[in-house]
C-alpha cells in the first residue's frame, strides 16, 4: 500500500535542473529568472561590506583571463580592487531610492579615470552578481559583473560557480517544500483531532 505521506511529498516535489547555456552572461540570464527572488537589496551593505574589506572573488568565462582579481566594498565608500596583488583605489556609491552602484576607479579623489554604472542582478552572503548599465553585447563586452565570496568559490571553473549558485536556490526551494509539507500534516492532524473528539 502506498504511503500517503509519499503522496503528500511528491504533490510539492519539482525538478529544478540547472539550465544549460554556453557562456556566463547566458547562463545568468536563465538562473537569475530564478533566483532574483531570493536576493537581498543594496542597501543591505551588511552582505558586501565589513570593516577590514570583503574579498569578492572576480569570476569570468574568458580562457584568457588568468588573474586573480578581488573587490572590496569598505566602509564610507572606499572601493579597492586588487588584480594579482596590485591595487587600485576608488569609490563606491548608492544611488538612493533603486539598487544601482557606480564605481570609480583610479584617479585622483576628485578626478576618478573610469566611473561605471551597476544595477544589482544578485546579492546573499556568498554571490555578488551586478549587471553594467546600457548594451554590453553590442560592445562585445560581458553584460556582469560576477562576484562570489572568495573563501567561498576560490578555485572554482565559471559552470561550477553558476552550478553552485543554482543550488543555493534549490536548497531555499527544498526547505520550502520540508516546511510545506510539515504545515500540511500539522493541518491534517489537527482536522483528524477535532473530528475524533
Amino acid at each position: 500500500m502506498d504511503n500517503p505521506l509519499d503522496k503528500l511529498e511528491e504533490t510539492f516535489e519539482v525538478d529544478l535542473p540547472v539550465p544549460q547555456a554556453q557562456t556566463l552572461d547566458a547562463y545568468l540570464d536563465e538562473v537569475l529568472a530564478d533566483i532574483h527572488k531570493l536576493s537581498e537589496d543594496l542597501s543591505e551593505q551588511q552582505y558586501y561590506v565589513a570593516s577590514g574589506g570583503k574579498p569578492w572573488l572576480e569570476v569570468r568565462d574568458d580562457p584568457g583571463f588568468q588573474e586573480a582579481v578581488l573587490h572590496f566594498f569598505n566602509p564610507n565608500g572606499e572601493y579597492l580592487q586588487s588584480v594579482d596583488g596590485n591595487v587600485t583605489r576608488g569609490k563606491w556609491r548608492l544611488l538612493d531610492g533603486t539598487n544601482k552602484m557606480i564605481i570609480e576607479q583610479g584617479g585622483i579623489d576628485r578626478n576618478p579615470s573610469r566611473s561605471e554604472l551597476f544595477e544589482l542582478a544578485f546579492l546573499n552572503n556568498y554571490f555578488f552578481i551586478l549587471q553594467k548599465h546600457g548594451n554590453q553585447a553590442r560592445k562585445k563586452k560581458g553584460k556582469y559583473m560576477v562576484m562570489g565570496y572568495e573563501p567561498y568559490v576560490n578555485g572554482l571553473k565559471w559552470k561550477d560557480f553558476v552550478d553552485l549558485l543554482y543550488n543555493e536556490y534549490r536548497s531555499q526551494w527544498g526547505t520550502f517544500q520540508n516546511v510545506m509539507v510539515v504545515v500540511v500534516i500539522i493541518i491534517i492532524i489537527v482536522v483528524v483531532l477535532s473530528i475524533t473528539k
